[in-house]
């Protein structure tokens, strides 16, 4: 029994470091003001995943641009530098823009996810 309860105690420890949000639990560049951070988010219209779709992360005063497409769940996940972004999509006739995040400030190794673009149509 008291193997178990350790065996209990070791996952429930790991599940929980696993659901931590914002920081990654190991930084492998220490001090590295260019670590890269992490943009994620999805892409939906009228409750679906829009999938095949390139979003860019835009560096704010810059021409600095990263991109990704988005996989068939919609999902989109960008590497950048730390900085200000915002996010673009192109857009098909007749689309618009519902709702978009506002600007993303990462930092050193940060990880800012969740993020959701909808489109109407």
């Amino acid at each position: 029994m008291d193997r178990r309860r350790g065996v209990c105690i070791v996952l429930g420890l790991v599940a929980g470091l696993a659901c931590r949000t914002g920081r990654p639990l190991y930084d492998s560049t220490p001090n590295d003001e260019n670590a890269p951070g992490t943009i994620a988010g999805n892409v939906t219209a009228g409750g679906e995943a829009v999938a095949g779709r390139q979003v860019r992360a835009v560096r704010l005063g810059t021409t600095d641009t990263y991109a990704a497409v988005t996989s068939v769940n919609g999902g989109f996940s960008i590497q950048v530098p730390p900085g200000k972004y915002r996010l673009e999509l192109n857009l098909l006739e007749g689309e618009t823009i519902v709702r978009q995040p506002n600007v993303i400030d990462i930092n050193e190794s940060d990880l800012d996810a969740n993020l959701e673009i909808v489109l109407g149509r």
